[in-house]
């Protein structure tokens, strides 16, 4: 097998971060739930972490459309390439709509959403009603994300280490060699 084609520098750095900072809201929203002390501290930090993903996602949506990603290696058939494409697509309207949700909810509690001290414009009247209904759309959310990541993780995984198409290089920044 050849050098693997690699997608560019900058997508593959947006790509980690986002990972990064998508596993820290997951993590600090699940934890948050139970902490009672570290609370409001943590909603702030949750808050933040979801307003840069939106920013970060919305970076990536437009470098999508300016920097052309790698052919598929010759393991991925048609069929398989558009599951991916489909489920990348998921994964994008979900980064997207999760943050937007979550700055509606605490719109709906009649406070601006805070970023780093900033308080931002609320996007969702004040009701107690759309709170409660704001907050189920967002721990939904949150599954569906850990379900959509979880299967591109395993995708990844299984052309990775059973299919040995060198598939996870295409997004590494390690030394490039061949086969």
């Amino acid at each position: 097998m050849s050098t693997t084609a690699r997608f560019p520098v900058r997508s593959r750095i947006l790509h980690w971060l986002t990972a990064i900072l998508v596993f820290a809201a997951l993590l600090i929203g699940f934890a948050m739930v139970n902490s009672i002390g570290s609370y409001a501290a943590l909603v702030a930090l949750h808050m933040t972490i979801g307003i840069t993903i939106l920013v970060i996602v919305i970076v990536r949506i437009v470098n999508r459309f300016t920097a052309k990603p790698p052919n598929w290696p010759a393991t991925i058939g048609r069929v398989e390439a558009k599951i991916i494409s489909n489920s990348e697509r998921l994964m994008y309207l979900l980064l997207v709509a999760q943050p937007l949700v979550g700055w509606a909810m605490v719109s709906a509690t009649g406070r601006p959403a805070v970023v780093f001290g900033v308080p931002l414009p609320r996007i969702a009247p004040f009701s107690d009603g759309l709170y409660f209904a704001l907050r189920q759309t967002h721990s939904v959310l949150a599954y569906l994300l850990v379900i959509v990541i979880a299967a591109h993780v395993s995708g990844v995984l299984l052309h990775t280490i059973a299919l040995r198409d060198r598939i996870l290089s295409r997004m590494t920044f390690g030394v490039r060699r061949g086969s």
